[in-house]
């Protein structure tokens, strides 16, 4: 409640600052204010209870503010908003908060009317009171105190409110003409404001188009039932649409029915004599074509869904006939019972029908989650897709491919057989590749090393057994991308097993007893944790001495043997210094 203040108290603040101009009149974003309400308060997960308290509170909190009570505690004094009172646009506030409140009921109602059909009375009440107090806010609008904008969006709420009453009581006409109204006027805003409240109003048109065809289809325009199969296709109509375009859908195919009287599947001809079962196969292929259509991957797990819930349905349907089948034959002793009947046959084809649908919408959900798992995560406290997730599906789908490999009336079908045992081995490769995938993340490389040569095999085996298949593998995953992509994973897996070193200590020691150096085998792969340590053996140093040829050294050995002629002649010699230069070589004066 703390927070519903805070955001009302915004709200206001921002209302006076923007839209109370002097010159232009009071001014209120009505459409703008009821969507960021609906959102922020329950409508986001269509909880109206939630939205209905907050309309409640707001109302007290604008009375409060505006001094706008209803007498006291002790008694009740009603009082009306008048052109008189609007000096502020908080009054146009309360009159459109009234209005929310009472269709937010409605809707609550709306919810609760399908188990209490007596709550539908007490529903149409509350829409009449919604419309009623939208009403009044129009007529308050059409004050000179009010500017255009605001008028024109009164009038829309106003005409949406008044359809949606004459909606709920099938006058389609008044409906369809309210609608219109509405549509006209916010396809006119958007034309004439800015990109951001051009959003919301083509929003609103496009809630609103759904209910005009279906009003349109009502009247009697067979056209618009083409226009209400797109909408589903988009995504559109949903809400109070969404069971009332089943509901027609439906409709229109049991008038079809009538002329379908069997059905032709594996050869066999059957007679299709359940009512349930001719609407069902007739909207087959219309609903595999909605799918193959479908924009988006919400609106296509919803078709799924439904088609999923038509056929259990109809199985369910085709299961009391056959009790009803199998007594008769008890009565009667000469009935044949090593032949598989029409009606058993008819529940095994409802049921291939079934198992196939779970194997395509299990294969979407996983093509889905494939393509969620390639992109990098952007928030790292959010939990993304995991292996684990895809194996789950691929579980499902095998689970699925052994069911249908035990059909009654399809044992002897050598080529259904060798069909279901080869879209087994496809998913059984898909499914032991993301079981290596999860190896990986916790760092089991030998375990994922092996699964991925399981891969290999299973590949590899597919592709011998499906030359004589062809028309099996349309609908298949491409075994070849998964071939080339397990390659590439593999030699990741040796790069990511190198640079883990507590793996690598888990390694036998005869692999790197010999301490080579990595020179020494470039040509072979091999782990060695001394690659990854602090002294990586990458080559041998210091390097052993190689002999090398060097510069030769020169001996002179031939001036041993050379006589060279004397010099004595050419040596000078000393003279004699007698007794006077003896005694001075004596004493050394001479030296």
């Amino acid at each position: 409640m703390a927070a519903d203040k805070q955001n009302d108290v915004k709200v206001s603040l921002m209302e006076e600052n923007k839209e109370n101009l002097p010159d232009g009149g009071l001014g209120l974003e009505i459409l703008q204010i009821i969507k960021e309400s609906q959102q922020q308060h329950g409508l986001r997960h269509g909880d109206y209870q939630r939205y209905r308290g907050y309309c409640s509170r707001r109302l007290r909190r604008l009375r409060k503010t505006l001094g706008f009570k209803m007498g006291n505690r002790h008694k009740f004094v009603g009082k009306k908003v008048t052109v008189e009172m609007l000096s502020d646009n908080r009054y146009l506030l309360l009159v459109l908060m009234e209005a929310e409140r009472a269709w937010s009921y409605a809707m609550q109602l709306k919810q609760e009317a399908n188990t209490e059909p007596r709550k539908r009375f007490h529903l149409l009440a509350r829409l009449r009171k919604a419309a009623k107090h939208s009403e009044k806010l129009e007529k308050l609008c059409d004050s000179p105190r009010v500017d255009a904008k605001t008028k024109l969006e009164a009038q829309a709420y106003t005409a949406y409110l008044t359809g949606m009453v004459e909606f709920e009581l099938q006058e389609w006409k008044q409906a369809m003409e309210a609608f219109n109204k509405c549509k006209t006027i916010y396809e006119k805003l958007a034309s004439a404001f800015t990109e951001d409240l051009a959003v919301l109003y083509r929003q609103r048109v496009d809630e609103i188009s759904p209910n005009i065809r279906y009003c349109a289809y009502n009247i009697g325009d067979q056209n618009a039932i083409n226009d209400l199969m797109q909408m589903r296709l988009t995504g559109g109509g949903g809400g109070m649409m969404a069971e009332k375009l089943e509901a027609l859908i439906t409709q229109a195919r049991t008038k079809q029915a009538a002329t379908m009287s069997e059905v032709e599947w594996r050869g066999r001809t059957v007679p299709v004599k359940i009512d349930k079962a001719r609407v069902f196969l007739l909207g087959l292929a219309d609903n595999e074509a909605a799918i193959a259509q479908a924009a988006n991957e919400e609106t296509k797990e919803h078709l799924y869904e439904t088609l999923l819930a038509e056929c259990r349905d109809t199985i369910q349907a085709v299961k009391e006939e056959l009790k009803t089948e199998a007594k008769q034959r008890e009565r009667s002793s000469d009935g044949d019972t090593g032949k598989v009947s029409n009606l058993q046959y008819l529940h095994s084809y409802l049921t291939y029908i079934k198992l196939c649908t779970l194997v395509k919408r299990n294969e979407s959900m996983a093509h889905t989650l494939q393509a969620k798992l390639k992109e990098p995560e952007a928030d790292e406290n959010k939990r993304g897709p995991r292996p684990q997730d895809l194996i789950r599906l691929y579980d499902i789908i095998l689970q699925s491919l052994a069911e249908l490999s035990t059909l009654q009336g399809l044992e002897d079908d050598h080529t259904f057989q060798k069909e279901v045992s080869l879209k087994t081995l496809v998913y059984k490769a898909y499914r032991c590749f993301f079981i290596a995938q999860s190896y990986v993340l916790v760092k089991k490389w030998s375990e994922a090393l092996v699964l991925y040569e399981r891969v290999l095999k299973y590949a590899k085996e597919v592709q011998s057994k499906a030359k004589s298949l062809n028309n099996s593998l349309k609908d298949l995953p491409d075994v070849q991308e998964l071939i080339a992509e397990v390659n590439a994973e593999k030699y990741s897996l040796q790069a990511a097993a190198i640079l883990d070193t507590d793996e690598i200590v888990e390694v036998p020691q005869q692999l790197v007893k010999d301490n080579t150096p990595l020179c020494d085998h470039l040509e072979t792969f091999r782990f060695d944790p001394t690659l990854v340590g602090k002294q990586p053996s990458l080559v041998q140093f210091p390097p052993d001495f190689q002999p090398i040829p060097c510069k030769p050294l020169f001996f002179d050995l031939a001036l041993n043997h050379v006589a060279f002629p004397p010099l004595d002649d050419k040596v000078e010699q000393k003279g004699k210094g007698g007794l006077t230069g003896y005694i001075k070589g004596i004493f050394g004066f001479g030296s």
